[in-house]
């Protein structure tokens, strides 16, 4: 197992990775709306905090030899299943190759951000 890490997205805030790879596979951890740069949540609404998660995880993919076009699943989390058409539209930007997802509502997220998304993906590494 491999266990991956960049500076260009937030970092593990607990005992766990930004990823890890394990038989051609990568596993991220669930992204939010943190921006590595400022360690804050700079934008409110959900297209701004989708965008900020869609950076971060095209950067932890990007580290560990993956790609938006290389994920098989998706596991994405919303705190208000009002703001799926906005999700889905941005979502719909990334993840051109179409993997399979799963799309809940959850009670709370991490620093009150409005959306969470994981990926399993294809490496080359």
């Amino acid at each position: 197992m491999i266990k991956i890490s960049t500076e260009k997205a937030p970092a593990a805030v607990g005992p766990y990775s930004q990823a890890v790879i394990s038989n051609g596979m990568v596993y991220t951890s669930g992204q939010i709306a943190i921006d590595p740069r400022t360690n804050t949540v700079d934008a409110k609404d959900i297209e701004g905090q989708t965008e900020q998660v869609m950076r971060n995880l095209g950067e932890v993919l990007r580290t560990a030899g993956s790609s938006f076009e290389m994920a098989v699943k998706t596991t994405c989390f919303l705190a208000d299943m009002n703001d799926f058409a906005a999700f889905n539209e941005i979502y719909g930007k990334y993840f051109t190759g179409l993997p399979a997802r799963s799309c809940v509502a959850v009670k709370t997220l991490p620093k009150g951000v409005l959306v969470e998304v994981e990926v399993i993906a294809e490496t080359r590494l």
